[in-house]
């Protein structure tokens, strides 16, 4: 675990080590004025003004230091640009020189991120500390890297230890600390209330069996905010089997169901005024002999019948079920977010989620929030014109259309038939992964578009 609270601190003089800020632009000028020994350790540092390139400068003594370091931009600092810095800086107190690090700090507080739990030899380094001028930043600074963090924990855990049963614990700890309660719906009752969500998990190990959890949060008299995330704790594909090469990765398909605990708690230590209602359809979609099946059709807590076309595509189905449960306390948004489709990775690759919405409103302030955190979003069309490619000759729809044209789109307009009429909406089809590093991001499970969610929400019910 990643302590962040320790990593920024108020900036009231006290000594630390100067971080000089310059770009591509200003890197000559910057560098004409610095006194021989700094062009000198420049020099055999080989720094060249690109980005997160940087050099340490030598002080009158040995620990009077300081570093420059290049970004894209001196004037508007990315939450990025210092994260190189807090990966490989040594361990100490650090100020920037000339201006406050604003948005720098989340990069700050990610870039030393670790995940080490299967780790033998852990993390030895010390701290590195920013200082601020802004205190009054740097408590959502750590609830939005605490937030991050959490998703990235979360999906980077093996299977064999992110169970169905991992995700109700992890539900129930959100509650107990800030004051909600938890239902957790399995066995014949769901069988009964949320056929689609049973259907799917039936065939795993009984202490990896399915279940409906849900978190309730707030008071009454507040709008009422639904948050649902994609649990499918391990993806084979059943019956329609991934290949290896498919299934390597398929730890993070319960990513959807990371982002949306996430965002609950910043929703609840915020004290957003929201009712909020959380809801993860928990599963293992796994391979036995009561395993659903191609073919078979599925009733669902809607009423609608659906002609299961591929067992692969399960994450839509038990998000049906759970879109259909929120939909019944009228609430005034509804969030979903899930690692539901290749088709989305292949048209946006893996660091845009594509986004859907029925709601202009909504959309445009996902897209504007998503821009000004620099946590992008992609919207892609619910164009009705494929609603068709849905249609079954013996069901009320199919799961997945034959063909494989449009498959994001397909699937959110699959999720759409259960969400309510003039109930604003949003999709997130997202990746929960980074394959490449980039500083303050590993390679590992990641959370996007949780800060634009975020954001959005702020600015929704706390303005």
């Amino acid at each position: 675990m990643t302590y962040f609270s320790a990593l920024l601190q108020p900036d009231r003089g006290q000594p630390a080590h100067t971080i000089h800020i310059v770009d591509k632009s200003s890197f000559d000028a910057w560098l004409g004025v610095q006194p021989a020994r700094h062009r000198t350790a420049i020099t055999a540092q080989r720094m060249r003004p690109t980005g997160y390139a940087h050099a340490i400068l030598p002080g009158d003594t040995a620990d009077d230091w300081s570093v420059v370091t290049v970004v894209a931009d001196v004037e508007q600092f990315s939450p990025w640009c210092l994260a190189r810095l807090a990966e490989t800086l040594p361990e100490g107190s650090y100020r920037v020189a000339g201006k406050e690090p604003g948005p720098a700090m989340l990069g700050w507080l990610l870039g030393q991120y670790r995940f080490e739990r299967y780790h033998k030899d852990k993390h030895a380094e010390g701290p590195r500390v920013l200082l601020t001028g802004e205190p009054a930043r740097i408590e959502e600074t750590v609830l939005l890297a605490e937030a991050t963090a959490k998703v990235r924990d979360l999906v980077n855990t093996g299977a064999s230890d992110m169970g169905p049963a991992t995700l109700e614990a992890e539900a129930k700890a959100l509650a107990e600390k800030h004051g909600a309660r938890v239902i957790v719906t399995q066995g014949e009752a769901l069988e009964k209330d949320y056929p689609m969500i049973y259907a799917v998990g039936k065939a795993a190990a009984p202490e990896h069996a399915p279940r409906l959890i849900e978190l309730e949060w707030g008071t009454e008299n507040h709008p009422r905010l639904a948050l649902v995330g994609k649990g499918v704790c391990f993806d084979s594909g059943g019956l329609d089997i991934k290949p290896a090469a498919g299934m390597r990765l398929m730890k993070k398909d319960m990513g959807g169901s990371a982002h949306a605990l996430a965002l609950a708690g910043l929703v609840m230590a915020a004290k957003l005024p929201v009712r909020l209602h959380l809801l993860i359809p928990a599963v293992e979609n796994a391979i036995a002999g009561n395993a659903f099946r191609p073919g078979d059709v599925l009733q669902t807590r809607k009423g609608l019948t659906v002609e299961n076309t591929n067992t692969d595509a399960e994450g839509r189905l038990i998000l049906g079920d759970a879109l259909t449960k929120a939909g019944e306390s009228e609430p005034d948004l509804i969030l979903d977010f899930a690692t539901l489709t290749g088709a989305a990775r292949v048209a946006l690759g893996p660091d845009l989620p594509a986004t859907f919405s029925d709601d202009e409103e909504v959309m445009a302030a996902l897209l504007k929030a998503g821009e000004d955190e620099t946590d992008p979003l992609w919207q892609l069309p619910l164009w009705d014109g494929y609603d068709e490619m849905l249609k079954s000759e013996i069901a009320d729809l199919v799961n997945a259309p034959d063909g494989g044209f449009a498959g994001s789109i397909t699937a959110a307009l699959f999720l759409r038939r259960f969400v309510p009429e003039n109930t604003p909406w949003a999709h997130f089809d997202v990746f929960a992964w980074r394959p490449a590093a980039k500083p303050g991001r590993p390679k590992g499970g990641e959370a996007l578009g949780l800060r634009a969610a975020w954001k959005m929400l702020k600015q929704r019910y706390d303005s």
